[in-house]
């Protein structure tokens, strides 16, 4: 096992490769790397570039990256094998405020399970998790939490058929309290998380995701609004949110042109 001291750059071999479903795979390293829930890695395999990953699982002495395959860096990592060599930096970027012993709801969709997956793990078993995806293969990790948790998926086959917001405005409504709602998924559905908080008066804590360069805020890339995703988030808080006009409008493309979030989302799946 590797231990880091202050160097934030190093190259690790996969320990372990675990095929999570036909898109999403997840590769394991043993290395001692210190780590906030909701903070990023910048992953690179020689010969093809470097990309951010949040951190999907964390101990000690290992920590884990789920990637799902849909642009041409994602596939050449969810091919690696064990034994295969990549570079990291970090972690990066500011994560959640754990509030382990109070009331919390941690709502996701699809992939953005990933980065929810180290904060559901330090949170008192009260804590609900609701877990949406498209279908029932799409649900990462569906057993891998001793806690309540609800799923919903869009075709039906598993779960409540329909939207995690309607899950929880549901569990809202019918008297469950909440100190906190913690989010992650695709941009328009945190948006409704977000908005369904603020007309309950819940403090929510959403990730977001922005094209990135450097990982530690020189770039510029990952500019959203005022905030710079990569240093002042990914983890943003309804304080901010509540001031961030790109929120749910619009991003940059590599070229830093700034365009609607849905021609951001479609540029990003190539």
């Amino acid at each position: 096992m590797n231990t880091i001291t202050d160097q934030k750059q190093f190259m690790l071999r996969v320990e372990k490769k675990v095929i999570e479903n036909q898109t999403h795979a997840t590769l394991g390293f043993s290395h001692a790397l210190p780590f906030r829930p909701g903070q990023f890695i910048m992953v690179w395999i020689p010969g093809v570039d470097e990309k951010p990953y949040t951190i999907s699982l964390h101990t000690r002495e290992r920590f884990a990256i789920t990637i799902e395959a849909k642009g041409i860096f994602s596939k050449k990592a969810i091919a690696l094998e064990k034994g295969d060599l990549v570079g990291i930096r970090g972690p990066f970027g500011n994560g959640f405020d754990v509030k382990a012993d109070a009331q919390v709801a941690v709502v996701a969709g699809g992939c953005g399970m990933a980065p929810l997956a180290p904060l559901v793990e330090k949170l008192d078993k009260k804590a609900i998790v609701i877990h949406g995806a498209r279908t029932r293969e799409h649900l990462l990790y569906p057993d891998r939490f001793d806690m309540e948790r609800l799923f919903c998926t869009d075709d039906g086959s598993f779960g409540h058929k329909g939207l995690v917001t309607a899950l929880l405005e549901k569990q809202i409504t019918s008297g469950k309290h909440f100190d906190m709602v913690y989010t992650c998924g695709p941009e328009i559905m945190m948006y409704h998380v977000f908005k369904i908080c603020e007309a309950h008066h819940i403090p929510c804590q959403v990730s977001l995701e922005r094209y990135m360069r450097c990982g530690f805020g020189v770039c510029g890339a990952c500019v959203c609004g005022k905030q710079v995703v990569c240093l002042d988030g990914p983890v943003f808080g309804s304080a901010v949110l509540r001031e961030m006009k790109d929120f749910n409008t619009k991003a940059l493309l590599k070229s830093g042109k700034e365009v609607a979030l849905s021609q951001y989302f479609s540029w990003r799946c190539k």
